[in-house]
């Protein structure tokens, strides 16, 4: 299931949102097959319901999820969503390497995060 850390800077519908997301992501949901209740979940974490229905309208504005009315919300196909997302990621990433490079922060420097991070896996 979804951990919540409350010691984590970001809001706890991402984090929420995060987990799914990883979830889908990593093959562990898959396509069509239907998310816990915003009930369900929200009883399990003992955190507002409204909290998790933010949560699940990111998710399917961002395209990981549908909802069937009456019937709850459901992992989308996602290969169209994972190009899409590895496109915008790769823009983002240029543009913090920029930044990096632009503050002084060397190649090398780059690259020992990227293995570290890799590694860390």
């Amino acid at each position: 299931m979804i951990n919540v850390n409350y010691r984590d800077s970001r809001p706890i519908y991402e984090q929420i949102k995060d987990g799914f997301k990883k979830q889908i992501l990593t093959g562990i949901m898959k396509k069509d097959e239907k998310l816990p209740s915003v009930r369900d979940v929200a009883s399990e974490l003992a955190i507002n319901p409204n909290t998790i229905q933010r949560a699940y309208r990111d998710l399917e504005a961002e395209g990981y999820i549908y909802s069937v009315a009456g019937k709850g919300s459901f992992v989308e196909d996602i290969t169209e969503v994972t190009g899409k997302r590895r496109l915008e990621l790769t823009e983002a990433l240029e543009k913090l390497l920029n930044e990096l490079q632009t503050v002084g922060v060397s190649e090398e420097e780059c690259m020992t995060i990227v293995h570290e991070r890799y590694k860390a896996q």
